[in-house]
């Protein structure tokens, strides 16, 4: 089974270790899993081309939705969300998943409080897309945040002023990410509070600048290594018809 992961930037990528652990552990020894950075996602086609015995990959930052329009047949959450990040190909067609969507619905669950109505989320790609999914099927209002927001988002500037009344924040940009590890969402943290719930999507480094400045006030922090975890394994499933 030859599999991999699509993006731009792929250097620090949890994917190929983790899906490498996996097969030495299972004694997978036909299993590959390999990294195919994409300057634009106009490649794609060509990636394709030139490997022929591809059965699966993974799509991260920033194709998720831009990988759509090459997809055969998409599954309901993915059409619903607009965004793909788990491809399985049979006999040349594509099948489209969202597995970020389990991810995150699983790994944010147990720290949810009946307080934690309404959510904050930063960023609109296309990992915001299963976030926000994710957060209106646990019956959970947003407002997503951006630096140049639609007539349906804030900036970060009136989010800062009205945190008090978001009690979850979700970040879904790269920002913070190694080695820029000083990068943090524009988000003041003056109003976090021991009762907010902070997730950032980010999992290298552990602590993010952003999840280190809401710990010293007191908020609950989560970043997203289990969600990456969890989606694998369920894009793994998938490969697999489990």
């Amino acid at each position: 089974m030859q599999l991999g992961l699509i993006g731009k930037t792929l250097k620090h990528s949890f994917s190929k270790k983790y899906f490498a652990e996996k097969f030495s552990k299972l004694d997978l020894h036909c299993h590959s899993y390999s990294s195919f950075e994409l300057a634009t996602i106009d490649e794609f086609t060509g990636l394709l081309q030139n490997n022929p015995w591809l059965t699966g990959l993974n799509v991260t930052i920033p194709y998720k939705t831009a990988i759509i329009p090459y997809i055969d047949s998409l599954s309901a959450e993915a059409e619903k969300i607009n965004a793909v990040n788990t491809i399985k190909i049979i006999g040349g067609k594509l099948y489209g998943y969202n597995t970020d969507v389990y991810g995150f619905t699983q790994s944010i669950k147990p720290l949810l409080k009946p307080a934690h109505r309404k959510a904050l989320i930063l960023g609109t790609g296309g990992a915001s897309k299963a976030v926000a999914y994710s957060l209106h099927k646990l019956g959970i209002d947003y407002t997503k945040v951006s630096r140049n927001p639609s007539s349906e988002e804030i900036g970060y500037e009136e989010a800062s002023i009205h945190l008090k009344d978001y009690q979850v924040v979700v970040n879904t940009t790269p920002l913070g990410t190694y080695p820029n590890l000083s990068e943090r969402p524009l988000l003041s943290g003056s109003q976090l509070t021991e009762n907010h719930l902070i997730y950032d999507l980010v999992y290298n480094p552990e602590k993010t600048a952003f999840l280190v400045e809401a710990e010293k006030k007191g908020a609950t922090i989560k970043n997203g290594y289990e969600m990456l975890v969890l989606q694998a394994e369920k894009a793994w499933e998938i490969w697999n018809e489990v």
